[in-house]
């Protein structure tokens, strides 16, 4: 059936970047890693991120929204669907990136489609990137990027506050507790690019977003998830990692990350999670080495 977005499926965006010896230790030292090779899991993060002009950003801190017949991201109303959010990443691990590794980022619009959530019409975009380093296919990914109309100026903070009860780890393999504080969220807006106010405005992310404080970004929380695996497997031991977002993380708050190995009709796996302190979950992952 044909829809209005169907004239952007296929689009492709191609961006170029480098890991300088520099960009890598600054990843490092925001996680408190020390200098490794090959490089972690995940550092493709940082790489060909959007480079809008101060000017070019819209009041969320996201760039503005091209609304133009040639734009690479579907022109999807502000007025209508003002929240822009990364919903899920599906990653496919082929090769380390190394230090001064040569990267170009191809983007293509994969599938736009609609759907009715909890807040009403919700629009889910997936792109694909692949990710070459020098030449050679590093890193595949499938973001899922998804747009939904603004939360009511009344309505309750999001998540709620922390409840009584406690995480459990018992019936994880691993389990760590890490608390994402401000001076992180800022690091890891800078290594990215990240301009999305709710990460570093809390009366923004509290009086128009509504969100109950700063919010941690999905592929922060996915890089920690990212690097309790290399300290249980070894450095880039994963062929393949996706995560989805489901509940808001925040800043200064505590997060159980837990990582254990399942068995299933398709054959072994591994099963990763962020929690809240009250067993809330924020992110959902599987991977496979």
């Amino acid at each position: 059936m044909a829809t209005e977005w169907d004239a952007w499926i296929g689009r492709e965006e191609r961006r170029t970047d480098a890991l300088s010896e520099a960009l890598a230790a600054r990843w490092l030292a925001t996680f408190d890693l020390e200098p490794r090779a090959p490089l972690p899991q995940g550092i493709h993060l940082c790489l060909c991120t959007p480079d809008a002009s101060t000017d070019g950003l819209g009041p969320d801190g996201h760039p503005s929204r091209d609304m133009s017949d040639d734009s690479f991201l579907p022109p999807v109303p502000e007025e209508t669907m003002p929240r822009r959010m990364w919903a899920s990443s599906k990653m496919r691990f082929h090769a380390p990136i190394g230090a001064d590794a040569k990267v170009e980022r191809v983007s293509r619009i994969a599938s736009i489609s609609e759907k009715s959530g909890g807040s009403g019409s919700l629009i889910f975009v997936n792109i694909e990137h692949e990710n070459h380093a020098d030449g050679m296919l590093a890193v595949e990914e499938t973001q899922t990027l998804v747009y939904r109309a603004a939360a009511p100026a009344d309505a309750p903070l999001s998540p709620p506050t922390l409840g009584s009860e406690k995480f459990d780890p018992s019936e994880w393999d691993a389990h760590r507790v890490v608390t994402p504080d401000t001076r992180l969220l800022f690091r890891y807006s800078a290594l990215t690019f990240n301009t999305h106010r709710i990460h570093y405005d809390a009366p923004y992310a509290q009086r128009v977003e509504r969100y109950r404080g700063l919010v941690v970004h999905g592929p922060l929380t996915a890089s920690l998830l990212l690097q309790l695996a290399a300290s249980e497997l070894g450095e880039n031991a994963l062929k393949t990692f996706n995560f989805r977002g489901a509940s808001p993380a925040i800043a200064d708050e505590p997060l159980h990350l837990v990582m254990r190995q399942t068995e299933g009709s398709s054959g072994s796996g591994i099963e990763l999670g962020a929690f809240a302190a009250d067993g809330r979950q924020v992110t959902a992952a599987n991977a496979s080495s």
